[in-house]
């Protein structure tokens, strides 16, 4: 396995499990529960992407919903109430998820 994907504490606990310390001994040193360390444990063995290859999400969760209803026909007035920001604050963030929408990734 790769150590670079994995957290600080994850490479900690796997050093000294892999030296034979046991989980008790562990969550001590980490003043944490054994549950913890069998968590963490299970949890670093799980593959997971390299930290350079991040999945990007172009648009953010206020952007998404906000063209989502949008397209179904809502008013800036009616969608401001939702948001709790100006209608023309929701132009802006409607025209800058167009925009990111359109862009290369």
């Amino acid at each position: 396995m790769d150590e670079s994907v994995l957290r600080p504490v994850e490479r900690q606990v796997l050093k000294l499990v892999a030296r034979g310390v046991s989980d008790a001994e562990i969550a001590w040193r980490f003043r944490r529960t054994p549950g913890y360390v069998r968590q963490v444990r299970r949890l670093a063995l799980i593959p997971r992407a390299d930290p350079g290859e991040r999945i990007v999400q172009t648009l953010r969760p206020l952007e998404r919903r906000l063209l989502q209803w949008r397209e179904q026909g809502a008013g800036y007035t009616e969608l401001s109430a939702r948001f709790r920001r100006h209608p023309r604050t929701l132009e802006r963030f409607e025209a800058l998820a167009r925009h990111k929408m359109l862009r290369p990734q």
